[in-house]
């Protein structure tokens, strides 16, 4: 057995332990005269616009729903939603000393698609992208970075080029609990490729003497080399360091994924996989039998009909919620606070928010009271108190007059989305009575970057993501309202509300975290940058036949283990 597969197939073995009823009887069909199926279609409604996971286009895109078994990392995001370990990548541990300091090494075994090793340079390269150090004059960052959480906390990145290890040094001043999020899969991209456009021989040095030139090389392609156009992708462009690589792209047969015959880890079951993302017709792909797995929002395409499946609703790490724009018509707290008093938060919750599922706590069990913190967690029933005022809709409370003479307000979000489209329907109708006009700005290219511009709110998952979202370390949620950040598509700013949430990262003493979330949390029903509404639910399914698909209402969504897959009919 090659280095690090029996923790893999330990991990896997562990995960399928957990697996549903209906998940055992098709392992059952499994073992049957039925044959294997060589190809499988995997429906997730993300929108995928580049390879490149930790810029702002890739992780609003989807990139981790769409690609974490063909650019892995030291750890993935498992269907929990927390950070597991993937020692076929390689291993990663925290070691004593005055700093916070963490020993990575590389698979020695590892190696790209095109035939080039994994090595340290790949992880200068996502530090440098990521860590907010690199600007242009004026201050402006270099690198589109979704978020900088955990790598602005690196004082350094210790590699030879083309080594198999590093040592990674935090400040001395921070700490970063959530370290396991770092040098993630679908993140970690291929160093090499970006070398080879800037024209020098490895990453490391240019980062290392901070060569400007050189530098702004590395990010003009960083941010816009890694577009997902369509037709044949480049594989000396798109190598991959997992078990499938990208064959093609195309936008009515989405991206077809293959083996990876470099793959130094257990092969892929499947020889293909075929990603149908929120741009593909799907009712009539599974009308043509050509989906096998649907990962879906709950109630997003209506009349869909999945006979021949196993089908969960389930809710999500996600948060179903609007991002209000600072500016326009609501450049003013008074604003956006008046808009959430006139939101129906419970009646959408009882309409939307659970279909198929009735939960009586945690995750789903009522409207979101929180942001920044999980609705299973001890916490959330103390910091949510906030929350309060604003569950039923008051139109008195919400008079226009906040918002100025007249005030229209236009909800963005990806369509078609029949349950978004619903939920902004209820919004105008309850409103109407406060004076505000309520316009449905849905677009099948819809992006939350133009909040602010062409909409005044924004309706999505955490981070404005139209797709899977969530994790259980909750970081996205946290830097989607933290100054600077890529995913901080409302640019809403408040100093206090980031240095709460720095605290957070570093601080796991428990009534120092209940202190800083309800204080946070407090700020934020007081700023109103965003209105919580649910946990986003989800609709997952396996069709008949489907050996080793595990619902994971995660930002990863149920391809987290699509490597595993196997399709018998």
């Amino acid at each position: 057995m090659s280095w690090g597969r029996r923790a893999r197939r330990t991990s896997r073995r562990m995960w399928a332990v957990l697996a549903a009823g209906a998940l055992a009887a098709g392992l059952l069909a499994g073992c049957s005269s039925k044959n294997q199926v060589p190809s499988i279609g995997y429906a997730v409604d993300a929108l995928p616009a580049s390879y490149n996971g930790g810029s702002t286009l890739g992780a609003n895109g989807g990139a981790a729903a769409l690609f974490p078994r063909v650019l892995t990392g030291f750890f993935y995001t498992g269907p929990d939603g927390q950070p597991v370990a993937d020692t076929d990548y390689g291993t990663a541990k925290q070691v004593p000393g005055d700093s916070q300091t963490i020993q990575y090494r590389l698979n020695p075994d590892g190696v790209y698609s095109d035939g080039v090793p994994t090595s340290c340079d790949d992880m200068v390269l996502e530090w440098a992208a990521r860590s907010g150090r690199f600007t242009r004059p004026g201050g402006a960052p270099m690198f589109d970075a979704a978020s900088t959480a955990g790598y602005s906390d690196i004082e350094r990145v210790d590699c030879q080029p083309g080594a198999k290890s590093a040592t990674v040094t935090f400040r001395a001043e921070r700490h970063f609990l959530a370290w396991q999020t770092l040098f993630t899969a679908a993140d970690l991209m291929p160093a090499h490729v970006v070398a080879q456009v800037a024209g020098v021989p490895d990453v490391v040095k240019p980062v290392q003497s901070g060569d400007q030139a050189t530098l702004e090389k590395l990010a003009q392609f960083w941010n816009n080399g890694w577009m997902l156009n369509q037709g044949t992708t480049d594989p000396k462009v798109f190598p991959s360091s997992g078990p499938y690589r990208i064959e093609s792209v195309s936008a009515t047969d989405g991206i077809v994924l293959v083996k990876n015959d470099r793959w130094w880890g257990n092969a892929a079951r499947t020889p293909r996989i075929v990603l149908l993302p929120k741009n593909i017709d799907l009712r009539k792909k599974v009308a043509d039998k050509a989906v096998a797995v649907v990962d879906v929002g709950a109630g997003s395409v209506k009349d869909l009909s999945l006979s021949g499946f196993s089908v969960q609703q389930v809710p999500s790490r996600g948060a179903e919620q609007l991002v209000l724009s600072t500016g326009g018509v609501f450049g003013s707290a008074d604003a956006r606070r008046a808009f959430a008093s006139c939101l129906p938060r419970q009646s959408l919750y009882d309409k939307l928010g659970h279909p198929g599922f009735d939960v009586k706590s945690g995750l789903g069990a009522g409207p979101l009271n929180s942001r920044i913190v999980q609705a299973d967690s001890l916490y959330y029933p103390v910091v949510s108190g906030g929350a309060d005022k604003y569950r039923t809709g008051d139109a008195a409370a919400g008079q226009a007059r906040a918002l100025g003479a007249d005030p229209t307000v236009r909800i963005g979000y990806l369509a078609p989305d029949d349950r978004r489209a619903q939920t902004v329907s209820m919004i105008a109708d309850a409103c109407k009575a406060a004076g505000i006009t309520v316009v449905d700005a849905g677009a099948p290219d819809f992006s939350p970057t133009e909040l602010g511009d062409k909409v005044d709110a924004a309706l999505g998952g955490t981070a404005g993501a139209p797709g899977p979202s969530g994790t259980l370390t909750g970081v996205g949620a946290t830097v989607s309202l933290h100054s600077g950040q890529g995913l901080n598509f409302g640019h809403y700013s408040n100093g206090r509300y980031d240095s709460l949430t720095d605290q957070l990262a570093a601080d796991d003493f428990s009534a120092d975290v209940l202190s800083a979330n309800t204080e946070a949390e407090n700020l934020l029903w007081t700023d109103m940058p965003s209105v919580p509404l649910f946990a986003t639910p989800r609709t997952v399914a396996f069709g008949d036949g489907l050996v080793n698909g595990i619902v994971s209402p995660t930002k990863a969504g149920a391809g987290w283990n699509m490597d595993r897959w196997v399709l018998q009919r």
